[in-house]
């Protein structure tokens, strides 16, 4: 097991490095598209945490998934906030008539 971990790691590390990078260089007008892709990867993390969870097969497994099941659910309600309200922004406002 010790062996296995160690390779996960690395992958796991390269990927925030790159993410990072990517996000980093997004122009502002792509962000309300970016976090709807963003809530759609949240949602596939919910999908493998909840079995995670769910399998039950050591005490730190489930914790681990239940905690990735949470901050997964706190990400999509969050990003979807956040897209409600940057696409408020963009609607107009009824002018009220004499």
């Amino acid at each position: 097991m010790q062996s296995e971990l160690l390779p996960l790691l690395y992958i796991f590390l390269l990927a925030t490095f790159v993410g990072l990078e990517v996000i980093r260089r997004v122009s502002p007008l792509l962000h309300t598209p970016l976090m709807s892709l963003t809530n759609a990867i949240s949602a596939i993390a919910v999908v493998g945490s909840i079995v995670i969870a769910g399998k039950q097969e050591t005490t730190l497994s489930t914790v681990l998934g239940t905690v990735a099941v949470a901050a997964s659910m706190i990400n999509i309600v969050g990003g979807y906030l956040i897209t409600y309200r940057m696409l408020r922004m963009f609607k107009k406002r009824e002018t009220k008539q004499p």
